[in-house]
């Protein structure tokens, strides 16, 4: 069987070729993207910390991997990770490439924000480590990943430009790529900033959507993120907010008129099918009809 990272590497190298990875914290969203087409899926730091309610700056390594380790396992299509500042200084940085190559993880990104990061980072204070310090994150992580798995793809991720603007954050992407990153990711703040970073580039660029930010980042489709050359949207909080949102809104339904009418039991019916299906539960009765339920209960 192909490892995803390996699948991940041919997706990348292939001519025209363009990921959006939706964000997803659960095995099941990731099997509801795959069957939607979605050639990759995302693990990210805010979804995994809001689902968990610490928020992503006090996430663990462990946390992280294990999160995003049971989505992986969940699909055969590649998924990228969210590797913060690799969880410390670059040997700490190093094991953390291991451990999410060893969860069947197909890449990560990694930043240079100031580790253990702050919840002020929600507020989008950047606390930048220096250029050197995460040259030398990102050398060391590559080391990791060519020690263990080659195709595992690294993606150095500058929050500079929020502050500094995009000839500060390329200028670190550029530097990464210098020793071995093989992605880049930063956040462009406007439209002409966003335009101009992957023509400043030695490395293609991902994009990140993040839908509903408070910083003014501009948000675009996937047609219009190709067409500026970039290799990838990731997005962030689709799947989140929208959840949330219907959550909210059933909710508010059920308290208010005593029941939950917007859909049909028709409709509940199909969509409870529609997620067995996803998670194959006709294979789970077939090996039961083989087996155990050989035996006809409540009969004598």
């Amino acid at each position: 069987m192909q490892r995803t990272t390996s699948k991940l590497r041919a997706l990348l190298r292939k001519k025209g070729s363009f990921l959006y990875m939706p964000s997803c914290t659960d095995p099941i969203a990731a099997r509801l993207a795959q069957s939607m087409g979605c050639p990759a899926v995302y693990t990210g730091g805010y979804m995994t910390g809001g689902t968990q309610l610490i928020s992503e700056p006090l996430l663990t390594m462990t946390e992280q991997i294990e999160i995003a380790g049971r989505v992986a396992q969940a699909v055969p299509i590649p998924l990228l990770a969210d590797g913060g500042a690799g969880f410390g200084e670059p040997l700490h940085t190093m094991r953390s490439v291991r451990e999410f190559i060893r969860a069947g993880i197909a890449g990560i990104h990694i930043e240079d924000q100031l580790f253990p990061k702050r919840a002020h980072y929600h507020k989008y204070v950047a606390h930048a480590i220096d250029a050197k310090e995460f040259q030398d994150k990102i050398r060391f992580a590559c080391r990791a990943r060519d020690e263990t798995d080659k195709d595992f793809v690294i993606i150095a991720r500058s929050d500079t430009c929020r502050f500094y603007g995009v000839k500060e954050a390329i200028k670190r992407v550029n530097m990464a790529a210098d020793v071995g990153a093989d992605l880049g990711l930063i956040f462009p703040r406007d439209l002409k900033e966003t335009r101009a970073a992957p023509k400043l580039s030695r490395i293609p660029l991902v994009y990140v959507q993040s839908r509903g930010n408070r910083d003014g980042r501009p948000n675009f489709t996937n047609n219009e993120l190709r067409d500026m050359g970039y290799v990838g949207n990731i997005d962030a909080q689709l799947l989140f907010l929208v959840a949330f949102a219907a959550w909210k809104r059933a909710l508010a339904e059920v308290q208010k008129q005593g029941d939950y009418l917007s859909l049909s039991h028709e409709q509940f019916r199909d969509i409870r099918q529609e997620i067995e299906d996803l998670i194959g539960l006709e294979d789970f009765y077939r090996v039961e009809e083989e087996t155990v339920e050989k035996k006809k209960w409540g009969k004598r």
